[in-house]
């Protein structure tokens, strides 16, 4: 299932449009061919959603579920991600609002909605609730078959959780195939999954066959693609994320894009980011196992300047080309061509 393309939708994003937990609402303004005609916040209602976000989509924002009525959605997405994955307790009421509304959910969160005997007392016929962090069926252990695939499996990695690997992923999605290449995004997030319609809920699935998981999607695209980009998940430096190596193990990767926020130097208090280069050298280092498989290199830094101004921008990335060899760019300012061409030299 991925977002509807035919029915309307409303973004419900309180305290995401300006906060630190909007990113899969957000993410869906940028990426989604879906008809997005509302967004809910109400710390920003009346504002523009371009000004706030420059995000080239001129819907309105307004401050209710109650209010986003007259707009006509037909299903209400939960566009957060905050810490944890838990839905806020003050949304409930929204959530409510939107159903007694006859508006279906799409949740994201680690929440299950669906179970809720509440929310089922408020469904009418036709509506539903998706929740989208549903464990797959027929999942096993990771065997290593992708590493026998011919394409291309390039794996965004993270300094961080929530830095921009699902959008360098997308944007060089979209790059491989303006050039015409065969071109897979592979989604293992909620955002990506409701984008793309496929893929694995990778945080939803029990550790032992999150590799397995990854290796099963991965092969069920691989043989008819000319590149998989395979939508990283947080960070081998981040003490709670348990995601990245599943990934790196189950993907097989070819190549990795590291991404990188610019001004960020720690990932939690006391826990600080080492220089890029070291990054590289660890990523590099655990993909290969010391040696157990095959070489896998970073070919390309993607840096998000979001918090700075273009000419700020420019500068670092020329820095930091300077200090690791390896070419930058932001790619939602830039574009994905640079790393595009990395990635096909290597």
């Amino acid at each position: 299932m991925r977002l509807p393309l035919n029915q309307k939708i409303a973004i419900l994003l309180h305290e995401g449009i300006r906060g630190t937990h909007g990113k899969t609402g957000l993410s869906l303004l940028r990426y989604s061919e879906a008809p997005i005609v509302v967004a809910i916040d109400r710390d920003s209602p009346g504002e523009s959603l371009p000004e706030l976000t420059g995000i080239k989509r001129d819907v309105p924002i307004v401050a209710s579920v109650k209010d986003a009525l007259r707009f006509g959605p037909q299903v209400l997405v939960i566009g957060i991600a905050p810490k944890g994955g838990s839905l806020p307790d003050d949304y409930w009421h929204e959530i409510k609002d939107a159903l007694v509304g006859g508006i279906s959910i799409i949740n994201g969160l680690h929440t299950p909605l669906g179970i809720s005997p509440e929310l089922k007392t408020l469904l009418k016929p036709g509506q539903l609730i998706w929740d989208v962090r549903k464990e797959p069926s027929n999942i096993s252990v990771c065997t290593l078959a992708a590493r026998n695939l011919s394409c291309r499996r390039v794996l965004t990695v993270g300094t961080d959780m929530a830095v921009g690997k699902m959008s360098t992923s997308l944007e060089l999605h979209r790059s491989s195939r303006l050039r015409g290449l065969r071109t897979k995004f592979i989604a293992t997030g909620q955002t990506g999954l409701m984008l793309e319609g496929d893929g694995v809920p990778l945080d939803a699935v029990r550790v032992d066959f999150a590799a397995g998981a990854v290796e099963q999607v991965v092969m069920r695209y691989g043989k008819n693609y000319d590149i998989l980009q395979v939508e990283g998940q947080g960070s081998l430096l981040h003490p709670s994320s348990t995601a990245t190596l599943p990934l790196i193990r189950g993907s097989q990767p070819t190549q990795m894009i590291l991404v990188h926020r610019l001004g960020q130097n720690q990932v939690i208090e006391g826990v600080p980011i080492p220089p890029l280069t070291e990054v590289v050298k660890l990523y590099e280092m655990v993909a290969s196992g010391a040696g157990a498989f095959a070489s896998v290199p970073v070919v390309g830094i993607a840096l998000n300047t979001s918090n700075f101004d273009p000419e700020t921008a420019k500068m670092a990335i020329a820095q930091v080309e300077a200090e690791t060899g390896l070419p930058c760019t932001d790619v939602i300012r830039f574009g994905g061509d640079k790393l595009l061409d990395a990635i096909i030299r290597n």
